[in-house]
């Protein structure tokens, strides 16, 4: 199948590329404000809303991103953009520690739901990861394993918010423990309707972006001779990690770090089922079957650092190495290691 449209130059597909780095700062540092009080008001709790709401606004960019390149027969780029944004993002954490000076990030935002979402992303993952090494099947246009992504995603939540009204287990209050608050919601002065328009058009044009993104990405492919598991997981995971990033920090500077880890760890499983959206798009068969050596590496990599945040969120380290915990160390090393990895 023909690209929707003829490949960039280098030059003009760099520029794209920060164009929308630059937009989508912007956009993501008042998506937080408005995402905030919402949170509040709708009762919903930072950790909640975190994973649902924010999740969904920030991943449209990605969900973008993969689509387009599944349409333009680039299942590789599509599938290492869905789970590289994934551990992109969870090396956002670690940067948002940095901006905590309190103490730990990990430490003060441990709560049951963001365990529990941990849990279901680790799931996730595996279910993509188990459907590579399956037949190449199809069921209603798609792989069972996508079916059963999209089960998995709905009966967690529906299992997450069930044990997060009656909950058998409760994290140590600390002095640095950010307990979640309504004080957002009681002192803006606009309306909830008015700021769930903002949210969502605010939520628009963040991912506007990403078939930008995407076209970019395939040039640059095709231009410079750069492998599709390096630019998909490295270069257009790190652009599909910044509305995760910047809502992190600022949700963190405003003292809302439940909200801060639950944004990217709702974000990165819907970018798992991404990968049942771009299995959908692909006609030329599965999109699982379509990964290679690179691409299981870096859903590997995704395992491996969600593992270590869940560590550090059961942990508690109040102090770590330097301005951050030792799973924010830990993550910061797969993660290089890993780039390292795809480029040679």
């Amino acid at each position: 199948m023909e690209a929707l449209l003829p490949p960039w130059t280098l030059q003009i597909s760099f520029i794209v590329f920060g164009i929308a780095a630059l937009l989508t700062i912007a956009g993501c540092i008042q998506l937080t404000l408005a995402g905030q009080v919402l949170a509040s008001r709708t009762g919903w709790g930072d950790a909640l809303f975190g994973s649902i709401f924010f999740g969904l606004a920030t991943s449209l960019s990605g969900i973008v991103i993969t689509v387009v390149s599944a349409i333009d027969d680039q299942p590789q780029l599509a599938y290492s953009n869905a789970v590289g944004g994934i551990s992109a993002q969870t090396m956002a954490i670690a940067i948002a520690d940095i901006f905590y000076r309190r103490g730990n990030l990990e430490h003060a935002a441990a709560s049951l739901t963001n365990l529990l979402l941990g849990c279901l992303l680790i799931g996730m993952l595996s279910i993509a990861l188990v459907a590579t090494f399956t037949p190449d099947l199809q069921l209603l246009g798609v792989h069972p394993a996508s079916l059963a992504l999209l089960a998995f995603y709905l009966g967690g939540l529906m299992l997450i918010k069930r044990n997060g009204e009656a909950p058998m287990w409760r994290p140590v209050r600390t002095p640095t423990t950010h307990p979640e608050s309504d004080a957002a919601g009681q002192t803006d002065c606009h309306g909830t309707p008015w700021l769930w328009a903002v949210f969502l058009l605010l939520a628009l044009g963040v991912s506007l972006g990403g078939w930008a993104v995407s076209n970019a990405g395939q040039s640059i492919v095709e231009e410079s001779g750069l492998r599709a598991g390096f630019v998909g997981a490295v270069m257009m995971g790190l652009i599909n990690a910044l509305p995760e990033t910047v809502t992190s920090v600022v949700a963190v500077k405003r003292g809302a770090t439940a909200l801060a880890i639950s944004m990217i760890i709702g974000g990165n499983s819907l970018d798992v089922l991404n990968l049942a959206i771009g299995d959908l798009a692909y006609r030329g068969g599965s999109l699982y079957h379509a990964a290679g050596n690179d691409e299981l590496l870096v859903t590997t990599l995704s395992l491996l650092m969600t593992a270590m945040l869940l560590a550090g969120l059961l942990i508690r380290q109040a102090k770590g190495w330097g301005s951050i915990g030792f799973e924010g160390v830990l993550m910061l090393s797969i993660y290089a290691l890993g780039v390292l990895m795809l480029y040679f």
